[in-house]
């Protein structure tokens, strides 16, 4: 996961890197079961805000504070790996309640 949130930290808050993301959470959750619901709850998210503006145009105060919750979000679910179980289960539920938009 912090692989992943670097990669992101270093991005452009443009629609590409919301699909790169979710291609790459996506390939996560095939491969580590253990974080499976934390990949595909912000696989989700970051496909929705695609498809929302997926062909329109972006308005750059909406793209960057998009970007700016979605690397808080990214941030909160790998600081609550290897955290009491509470406190997972309080991001994953932050993150499935949570708009870019």
């Amino acid at each position: 996961m912090t692989d992943l949130r670097d990669w992101l930290s270093e991005q452009h808050p443009g629609l590409r890197t919301f699909k790169s993301f979710r291609d790459k959470a996506l390939e996560l959750c095939a491969t580590d079961a253990e974080h499976r619901a934390l990949y595909r709850l912000l696989a989700n998210l970051a496909g929705h805000y695609i498809t929302a503006f997926d062909e329109e145009p972006l308005p750059t105060d909406v793209a960057k504070h998009a970007y700016d919750v979605f690397l808080d979000l990214v941030e909160e679910g790998d600081r609550s790996i290897g955290a009491p179980v509470e406190q997972q289960l309080a991001a994953l539920n932050r993150i499935a309640a949570a708009e870019l938009f």
